[in-house]
C-alpha cells in the first residue's frame, strides 16, 4: 500500500495508523536522512501490524532497509497482551555490537608504532569470511561455557575479570539454553570465538578529537588526545544459523497462532509460546557467544599493544569503557501509562541508552548515564554519547547504532572501481588492513550516511548527547 507520512518537525516523521497497522509509526530522521533510508517507511508500517505492539513502531536516523524489520528499527511488545517475538526484529548477526577500550596514552605520542600494532593485531585475530582459530572455544566444555556464561566464560579463561563485566550490557550474559540450538549451529560455532568476521565488522585504533560533555567524559575516563580502541563484531556463523533455524519455525508458528503477516520476513510467535520461549533461549546463547567473542578479542588487542609498544599494563592503562549490543530482543521494564510493564523490546541496528540514575548501570556511570557507542565509516569519525531521560519517554531507552548504509555492497563495489581506497585513506593519515580489497570497497566511506547528521538528530531530540568525538588512525576491516 502507499504509505501516508506526516512530518511533525525537522527530526520526526509520523506514519499515521492505516490499513492493518495497530499503532503509529515514527521515524526519527531529517529529510535528507529519510531519503537515504529508502523503503524503510514501509517496513516501519509493517512492524506496526504485529500483535501486542506497545507505543510506536520506530526507526532511528540511521535507518535503512533490512530483513523484515528495518535496520535501525525499535519495537516493544507486551507478552501479557499476546505480544510477539520475531527473528527479523533481531537480525541474522545476533548481538552484533560495539565495545570501546580506552588507554592512558596520548595518540600523538605513539603514531609511529600504530602500523606495527595494527599488523600484529591483524595476525593475532582472524578476520574475513569463514575465519576460524583452533586455540579457543573448540572443545564441548569451552563451547558450553561461552554459550551459557557469555563474557563470564572469558573470566575463567583468564581473559577478563569481574571488573570488566560491570561495563558490559547485562554484564555480558543473557538467559540461554544450549538444547534449543541445532547441531548445525553448534558445529558452526566451533573455532569462531575470538574471530572478527567479515562485512562491516572492524577493529579501530582512534583518538579522542573532541570532548562534548566534560562531566560524563571524566566518568567514562575519556580525555582529549587519548588513544582508544573500538571493536565491532557479533555472533558469527552461530548467530546466523540460530536465526535461520528459527525463521522456519516462526513461519509455521505464525500460521498456528493465526497471525496475519504483512511480510513473510516478519514471521513471529507470541513471546509466551513454546516457539517464542525456544527462540529467546537460543537467541540468548548466540548473544552470549558474541559477548564472549568481543571480550576475548578486546583482551588480545590489549596484549598486542603492550608487547609492540613495550609498555606495562599500568602505563598502557588499557580498560573497557563499555560494550553494547545492537541486534537483540530483551525483556525489560518500561513505564507505560504510568505503570511499570515488562516488555519484549526489539532493537535491530539500535542500542540501549539508559539515562542517569538507572540501577542497571555500574556505580561509576550512574550519575551521568550509559555510554552509547555510535561508530561512523572508516574514513570520518565516531561518537561516544550518553543516554538522556527523553530516550525513556520517546524510544524505550534506545538510540542509533551507527551511520547506516546508503549503498548496497554491490553498488559500493561498482562505485569504487578505478580507485585506490588504501591510498585515499593513507592520505588522511589512516592505516588500513583488510581481509581483501573487495571488503574495503564494500565498506568505503561513501557507502554510509554522514554519522554527524545522524548524531545531530538524536541530540536535537534529547535522546542522547555528545560525550566525545573519535577519529580513526588505524583500522582492520573484516
Amino acid at each position: 500500500m502507499s504509505i501516508k507520512m506526516q512530518r511533525i518537525d525537522p527530526y520526526r516523521v509520523r506514519i499515521p495508523r492505516q490499513g492493518e497497522m495497530k499503532t503509529d509509526g515514527m521515524i526519527f530522521a531529517s529529510e535528507e536522512l529519510l531519503e537515504k533510508g529508502e523503503g524503510a517507511a514501509g517496513q516501519v508500517a509493517n512492524v506496526a501490524c504485529l500483535p501486542g505492539i506497545v507505543g510506536d513502531s520506530m526507526a532511528m536516523p540511521d535507518v535503512h532497509w533490512g530483513y523484515g524489520f528495518p535496520i535501525g528499527g525499535v519495537a516493544a511488545f507486551d507478552p501479557a497482551r499476546g505480544g510477539v517475538i520475531s527473528p527479523g526484529g533481531v537480525g541474522y548477526d545476533i548481538n552484533c555490537g560495539v565495545r570501546l577500550h580506552a588507554t592512558e596514552l596520548l595518540a600523538d605520542d605513539v603514531l609511529g608504532l600504530l602500523p606495527e600494532v595494527l599488523k600484529n593485531i591483524y595476525n593475532a585475530i582472524p578476520s574475513g569470511v569463514g575465519s576460524r582459530r583452533n586455540d579457543l572455544g573448540c572443545s564441548s566444555k569451552d563451547l558450553k561455557g561461552a554459550l551459557l556464561k557469555g563474557a563470564g566464560w572469558a573470566v575463567q579463561k583468564g581473559m577478563a575479570d569481574d571488573e570488566d563485566l560491570k561495563y558490559i550490557e547485562s554484564r555480558g550474559v543473557l538467559p540461554a539454553d544450549m538444547s534449543e540450538c541445532s547441531s548445525r549451529a553448534l558445529e558452526r560455532a566451533k573455532g569462531q570465538i575470538g574471530t572478527l568476521g567479515s562485512g562491516n565488522h572492524f577493529i579501530e585504533i582512534g583518538k579522542v578529537a573532541q570532548i562534548g560533555d566534560s562531566v560524563a567524559a571524566e566518568a567514562f575516563g575519556l580525555f582529549e588526545g587519548q588513544l582508544t580502541v573500538m571493536l565491532h563484531s557479533g555472533s558469527r556463523g552461530f548467530g546466523y544459523q540460530i536465526c535461520d533455524d528459527n525463521i522456519r519455525v516462526m513461519i509455521r508458528a505464525a500460521r498456528k497462532y493465526g497471525i496475519d503477516l504483512p511480510d513473510r520476513q516478519l514471521c513471529c510467535a507470541p513471546v509466551e509460546s513454546p516457539e517464542g520461549e525456544r527462540y529467546l533461549a537460543s537467541m540468548g546463547a548466540a548473544a552470549n557467544f558474541a559477548f564472549a567473542n568481543r571480550q576475548i578479542m578486546g583482551h588480545e588487542i590489549g596484549e598486542v599493544m603492550e608487547r609492540v609498544m613495550r609498555v606495562g599494563p599500568k602505563d598502557l592503562g588499557y580498560r573497557l569503557v563499555y560494550d553494547v549490543c545492537h541486534n537483540i530482543a530483551k525483556i525489560e521494564p518500561h513505564i507505560v501509562d504510568g505503570k511499570s510493564v515488562e516488555l519484549c523490546v526489539h532493537r535491530k541496528g539500535a542500542v540501549r541508552a539508559l539515562h542517569a540514575g538507572d540501577k542497571r548501570l555500574p556505580p561509576e556511570y550512574r550519575e551521568v548515564g550509559q555510554p552509547v557507542l555510535v561508530p561512523g565509516d572508516l574514513g570520518t569519525c565516531s561518537y561516544v554519547l550518553v543516554g538522556l531521560p527523553k530516550a525513556a519517554e520517546l524510544t524505550f531507552s534506545s538510540c542509533c547504532h551507527g551511520a547506516g548504509r546508503v549503498l548496497s555492497r554491490k553498488k559500493a563495489l561498482k562505485g569504487s572501481r578505478g580507485r585506490s581506497l588504501f591510498d585515499e585513506l593513507s592520505a588522511k593519515g589512516i592505516t588500513v588492513q583488510a581481509a581483501s580489497r573487495r571488503t574495503l570497497a564494500e565498506e568505503m566511506p561513501e557507502a554510509y550516511k554522514d554519522v554527524t547528521a545522524v548524531f545531530d538528530v538524536v541530540e536535537s531530540l534529547g535522546i542522547a548527547k555528545k560525550v566525545a568525538k573519535l577519529v580513526p588512525l588505524a583500522v582492520i576491516k573484516g
